[in-house]
């Protein structure tokens, strides 16, 4: 694994360990929040709850410990109860971004094989979220900061690097990983423990075909989540193994997600960045890591929704 033990234990500390924590004690970032809430409005993609899908969030799920291949069900049925295909498949955005998501293996320590057809599917996604006016904007605003490469051509080059670069997670055998596989379809590590999706596309997909189980949602005592949420912290079963804990945005566009964890990206040099976010109704802690020059994880967690923050 590429980051070494200690990222692995981090990532056990910050996505198991450590409690969802006091949304009223965080530090939030404003300016991150303002161009973030820009975004948000600008989403004309993002599907509506209820119309465009509904989500059935069922129980609370219990405590299982990291690498545990075994969790109570508190949810019988699938998260996803209905979503709209038909817009999934004519919104290019989502078309194009559904074609990248069969072009992995699931396994890290096995070599990727990009073929010259999933770079030419890269680049058609990347060339469609470009059009939108939430990569314009993100774009504009990194350019501003002095973060990115005006022409759209070269920043299209950088969000490739960032986004489709293949690198090493597993120490074994060759490159195995890049952003876009670990945030958006997902990995597994030694065949023990599930490692990223955090896309409610793919999360939908795989609910689908029957080979991931929604086990309940994970909340704070206080702050149980509404079904109409556009973020979510979940627990799940993928392929047989258990994710204690994951995170997700719920129907935004592939662009929003996207745009988000570009402008964290590239407003800082950390290994690691945090920031907590007031995002329309929702308190969220965007997390993203660094793997070189691209990225190598990078979630929401959502902290409060309905406002109950304010």
């Amino acid at each position: 694994m590429a980051y070494g033990a200690s990222f692995g234990t981090l990532m056990i500390l910050l996505t198991v360990v450590q409690p969802l924590v006091n949304a009223a004690s965080q530090s939030v970032n404003q300016e991150l929040s303002d161009i973030l809430n820009e975004l948000w409005k600008l989403d004309k993609n993002r599907l509506s709850p209820g119309t465009d899908y509904t989500i059935s969030l069922q129980g609370k799920a219990g405590y299982v410990t990291h690498g545990s291949t075994y969790a109570r069900d508190f949810a019988s049925k699938p998260l996803f109860s209905y979503v709209d295909e038909t817009k999934l498949s004519t919104i290019t955005t989502y078309s194009c971004f559904m074609k990248l998501l069969d072009n992995y293996v699931m396994a890290t320590g096995t070599a990727e094989r990009i073929t010259p057809e999933e770079v030419t599917e890269n680049n058609q996604f990347l060339d469609a979220i470009l059009e939108t006016e939430v990569m314009k904007r993100a774009h504009k605003y990194l350019v501003d900061k002095h973060q990115a490469r005006a022409s759209q051509r070269d920043f299209k080059t950088d969000l490739y690097e960032m986004w489709f670069r293949l690198y090493h997670r597993d120490r074994n055998g060759g490159a195995d990983s890049s952003g876009f596989e670990h945030v958006f379809v997902g990995e597994t590590k030694f065949g023990r423990e599930i490692m990223g999706l955090h896309n409610w596309v793919q999360f939908y997909m795989e609910e689908k075909n029957k080979h991931l189980d929604y086990k309940g949602y994970k909340a704070s005592r206080n702050d149980v989540p509404y079904a109409d949420d556009h973020v979510l912290n979940t627990q799940f079963s993928w392929h047989g193994l258990i994710k204690p804990v994951g995170s997700a945005f719920i129907g935004v566009s592939p662009e929003f997600e996207m745009a988000v964890f570009t402008i964290l990206f590239l407003t800082s040099t950390s290994k690691s960045t945090t920031a907590v976010v007031n995002l329309d109704e929702y308190q969220l802690e965007l997390v993203v890591y660094r793997h070189g020059r691209s990225i190598g994880t990078a979630y929401p967690k959502l902290l409060s929704s309905n406002n109950r923050h304010l």
